[in-house]
């Protein structure tokens, strides 16, 4: 497994820009075209692998903020970015200006159509089916029964060498003060058939609790339902019926249960009822 060696990094040259799930961002005091991303202490190799896999993704021509090195403040580890000056998200942008939720919806789907129209070397990136097939096996929470039957759908899936974001939800696309696109957080990135993607937005509008919605992304959970409404005729084709795209994307939609179980440590109702049609006889 390739090592990088850790720069270190002045945190006086730094100031705070907000935090997520893992990390905290920074912006430089006086290169405004340089970020920085810290993960909590504690956490080398995960920033150092998305270092690597952040390189790999940008040479494929994937409009995301270029990468640089990877860095250390003597606790945290993490890396520098090519800042993209004022940038928000999708997520900010609708919450902020409701009334265009379509819009920003149909500016999704057009990013993610180039996103999926982008084809990888395997040998270079993880396979979505991969992924899923481990969190199967450590999973503690479904039977046998259920792992066999959620395995056959993972396995019947169609196979593809596309490109998959791994976490495709809108506050992980942004845009610049010019209008420019760009895809963040790519640390779940891999390859696999497109469904596997779109499934994570059909979970933001429908099978999220609406206190994580409102906290997450800002906005109200029925915005949440209109984005994902305008999205995908936008994606799939304004000629298909919005029924039949639900039911085709809904479980896998439902998979995300694999990954919302193994975190929070218990069963999640709301999201195994996104695979009824998978488990059941």
């Amino acid at each position: 497994m390739e090592e990088l060696r850790a720069i270190p990094v002045d945190m006086a040259d730094y100031e705070y820009a907000g935090e997520g799930a893992n990390a905290i961002s920074y912006n430089h005091r006086f290169n405004h075209d340089v970020m920085l991303k810290l993960y909590f202490p504690g956490k080398v190799r995960q920033p150092m692998d998305e270092v690597l896999l952040a390189r790999r993704v940008y040479d494929l021509g994937i409009p995301t903020p270029e990468p640089g090195d990877f860095v250390t403040d003597g606790e945290r580890y993490g890396i520098r970015f090519r800042r993209i000056r004022d940038k928000v998200s999708v997520a900010r942008a609708v919450s902020l200006h409701p009334e265009e939720v379509a819009r920003y919806a149909e500016e999704m789907a057009r990013m993610c159509r180039l996103l999926h129209g982008i084809h990888v070397d395997p040998a270079a990136f993880e396979s979505v089916k991969v992924r899923y097939r481990s969190l199967l096996e450590e999973s503690p929470l479904f039977t046998t029964v259920e792992k066999d039957r959620l395995l056959r759908f993972i396995e019947d899936a169609p196979d593809s060498d596309t490109a998959l974001h791994g976490d495709l939800q809108f506050g992980n696309l942004i845009f610049d003060g010019t209008g420019r696109y760009y895809f963040i957080d790519l640390g779940d990135f891999g390859y696999g058939y497109p469904l596997f993607d779109v499934g994570m937005v059909y979970v933001t509008a429908y099978l999220s609790d609406p206190g994580f919605v409102r906290e997450a992304f800002h906005m109200e959970p029925e915005t949440a339902v209109l984005f994902w409404k305008a999205f995908a005729p936008a994606y799939f084709g304004a000629d298909r019926p919005l029924s039949d795209i639900e039911d085709e994307v809904r479980p896998y939609a439902g998979l995300k249960t694999l990954l919302v179980e193994r975190d929070m440590g218990c069963k999640m109702p709301a999201f195994r009822a996104a695979l009824q049609s998978v488990l059941q006889p």
